[in-house]
């Protein structure tokens, strides 16, 4: 998993990072919202770890301002208010999950699998359609674009559906390699490379509108309109 924490206590972030780490995941820590929306910018993630109380902006108002910006990313909020009132106010502002501190690393562990797990499910059963455009059948493994049926491999298929979660950003190899192969597999850099020229030719080749975009020297991007 890659993990974004957003935590203004230094040694609570430090030790919640370096825990995560330990179980190897990619742990990237901003101190506050606006660190956390520069690094949501830049990158992708599987799930957000929200502290409640971050100074300027709470997290309560980071997660509504993920929400408007139509992030599906779970959104795990991390606070000291235990009460009904305070969980359901988070839950309102789009977090998927509330764990009260102090807390047990076990626990936090089995809700950042749990949201994980959610998160693959729900994306797995989704028809996503980018307008008239761009149409990925995840339960039948169809792809069509401007209409017309398009036959990819598992693997093109698989590439395709990660580049459709995450449009208009810029997807490194590395993580292309991740998401898609899985962080030991034994590929290189070319072979992504070459799976995106295979499925460029399927899917940008018979159209004059090009939607898979080679950014030199950072990776691609999936430029498509929309998203439902």
């Amino acid at each position: 998993m890659h993990i974004l924490l957003v935590e203004d206590d230094v040694k609570l972030g430090e030790l919640i990072q370096y825990k995560l780490k330990k179980q190897l995941y990619q742990v990237e820590w901003a101190l506050n919202a606006e660190s956390a929306l520069e690094f949501i910018e830049r990158a992708t993630f599987d799930i957000y770890i929200l502290d409640w109380m971050i100074p300027h902006k709470t997290g309560i108002e980071l997660c509504k301002e993920i929400r408007m910006n139509k992030n599906r990313t779970p959104i795990l909020m991390l606070t000291a208010r235990d009460s009904i009132t305070d969980r359901v106010q988070g839950l309102n502002a789009g977090a998927d999950d509330y764990l009260v501190k102090p807390f047990a690393f076990e626990e936090l562990i089995a809700r950042l699998h749990a949201l994980y797990r959610r998160k693959e499910t729900n994306w797995e059963a989704d028809t996503k359609k980018f307008g008239d455009t761009l149409i990925i059948d995840h339960s039948t493994y169809e792809v069509s674009r401007n209409g017309v049926s398009i036959l990819l491999s598992r693997r093109e298929f698989q590439l395709l559906s990660f580049m459709s979660q995450h449009p208009k950003q810029i997807l490194s190899r590395e993580q292309l390699i991740d998401r898609v192969w899985g962080i030991d597999a034994d590929v290189t850099l070319n072979t992504v490379d070459a799976t995106i020229k295979l499925l460029r030719k399927k899917l940008d080749d018979p159209f004059p509108d090009k939607i898979i975009q080679n950014v030199r020297g950072l990776g691609y991007r999936l430029v498509v309109e929309g998203g439902e």
